[in-house]
């Protein structure tokens, strides 16, 4: 049995399908790898295999057999299905990690992918008060996949309105709005070179709130028939809906820093904040204990990824500054007969056109900043939508698989990881005072180390509750817990609470 082959069926952000083949004991780690083999992927750590599960996408986790995630005709010989071939197991290769910096990126590849994976991503984006933000983003997308707009060309219908809009905008404007004002937003991004086009996109549509998001749906309670509750995990820490006839409303928005501890306990997940007594706590549930640790593994990665990259953002945006001035203009504007008639008190025009002697005048100082082609003025606070589309992937019915059943599977806790390791993250992206090099899409190398942090044994000293009348804008005076740390628990219902430090 450990002979025979499985066909897997991989779908990538491009809509390109990879058709591989496994063992029937194969672990998703090997699966990943073909993937990354096939694709030429060489930053792979912002992507990962994912499967669907109640309307839902679920990462693998890679180090588990293959068997656990497919159904159970994954083990059946084929001798016992009478000879006929099976259909092929599908999964997806989706981004696991959101940037809202392309230049993080540096694998032309995976930057490639992640560009089509958040295009697929604003094509189901919902915010109705950013409607202005979809037209800006489909010109950056024509810009990328067509290059400068050409009369000759791109004329007419040279593109399907539903590729790079939504399709709630399309109903509302109309595909003859579309095709008569995008062109012009085409043309206006002349000059700007597909791989810039890309990161603009990339940066643009991480502003959409339900772009670089998962989304995941809990319980509010025991009883509840359907869940209510939605979680999203954000570019820089966790989002908390309601569902309120059926349209979701932001309760509450808590970057990482204000996230002290979240656990899973069995199905029940707690989320704490830092500065707050333990008695205020969030507590919802996920209705299925396989679901709490695929949440934990997530959470924990994502935290991870975010401290990892901080300093790496921190050198491209000093990089990006530099680069800004560097093509920031100050013009000397003196319109010599304006000026003449405004500020000569000798009508005898010592100072006019044409006359031989000279004149002292006073210039006019404008300032012109010259404005960069990616820059957008737009709002980036987060307002609820009419409705938000909550990662239901597109014919989710014909892949669909129930998950095991809830409850009759234990878990246990994920093995504990160091918070005092020395690593830096190392990038040849260093910020320089001069910034004088003509390309400004360096990108800088981003391994994913470990954080300096505390010890695992000081954390564990620290009180668990802090004074109520600390605000969550500051830390409370007097304790020395990091920002760097976060409290990520799991175990099962019969245990007591286990700790480690992310």
């Amino acid at each position: 049995m450990t002979a025979e082959a499985r066909d897997v069926l991989v779908l990538l952000p491009t809509r390109e399908q990879l058709r591989l083949v496994v063992g029937v004991q194969a672990t998703g780690r090997e699966l990943f790898q073909q993937v990354c083999d096939v694709t030429s992927i060489k930053e792979a750590h912002f992507f990962g295999l994912s499967v669907v599960r109640n309307d839902e996408y679920m990462f693998m986790d890679l180090e588990q057999k293959l068997s656990k995630y497919f159904s159970k005709d994954w083990k059946r010989d084929a001798h016992e299905a009478g000879g006929r071939p099976c259909a092929p197991f599908v999964t997806f290769l989706r981004v696991r990690y959101y940037v809202d910096n392309g230049r993080v990126i540096s694998d032309r590849t995976a930057r490639h992918l992640y560009y089509c994976h958040l295009k697929e991503r604003v094509l189901r984006s919902q915010c109705a008060h950013r409607e202005e933000a979809y037209f800006l983003l489909a010109a950056y997308g024509l810009q990328a996949d067509l290059g400068n707009h050409r009369e000759p060309v791109h004329v007419g219908r040279y593109f399907e309105p539903q590729a790079y809009f939504p399709l709630w905008i399309i109903a509302k404007r109309g595909r003859a709005y579309i095709l008569r004002h995008a062109p012009a937003m085409h043309r206006e991004q002349r000059g700007l070179n597909p791989k810039e086009a890309v990161l603009c996109f990339i940066r643009e549509a991480c502003r959409l709130e339900d772009v670089p998001v998962h989304f995941f749906r809990l319980y509010k309670d025991k009883k509840e028939d359907r869940p209510t509750i939605i979680l999203g995990l954000t570019l820089k820490g966790m989002q908390v809906y309601q569902e309120v006839n059926r349209a979701p409303e932001l309760l509450y928005d808590f970057p990482w820093s204000h996230i002290g501890k979240v656990a899973f306990l069995g199905k029940k997940f707690e989320m704490r904040l830092d500065g707050l007594p333990s008695a205020r706590k969030l507590v919802y549930y996920t209705g299925c204990a396989w679901r709490s640790r695929h949440l934990l593994q997530l959470l924990s990665a994502s935290h991870q990824l975010h401290l990892s990259l901080r300093p790496a953002l921190q050198r491209l945006r000093q990089r990006e500054e530099a680069e800004e001035k560097e093509h920031y203009h100050e013009s000397y504007i003196r319109d010599t007969l304006d000026l003449d008639l405004d500020l000569d008190p000798d009508p005898g025009g010592r100072g006019s056109l044409g006359s031989g002697g000279s004149s002292q005048h006073v210039p006019r100082r404008l300032s012109l900043g010259s404005a960069d082609s990616c820059s957008s003025s737009h709002t980036s606070g987060v307002r609820e939508a009419g409705e938000m589309a909550v990662d239901e992937p597109p014919g989710a019915e014909a892949l669909h698989v129930e998950m095991p059943p809830c409850g009759s599977s234990s878990i246990r806790s994920g093995h504990s990881s160091e918070a005092g390791s020395r690593g830096r993250p190392e990038g040849d992206g260093r910020a320089r005072g001069d910034a004088s090099g003509p390309e400004p899409s360096a990108v800088v190398q981003v391994p994913l180390i470990r954080m300096r942090g505390r010890c695992a044994e000081a954390l564990y000293q620290m009180p668990e509750a802090e004074p109520p009348h600390h605000s969550l804008d500051r830390a409370p005076p007097g304790t020395c817990r990091s920002t760097n740390s976060l409290y990520l628990v799991l175990c099962r219902e019969d245990q007591l609470l286990e700790e480690f430090v992310v």
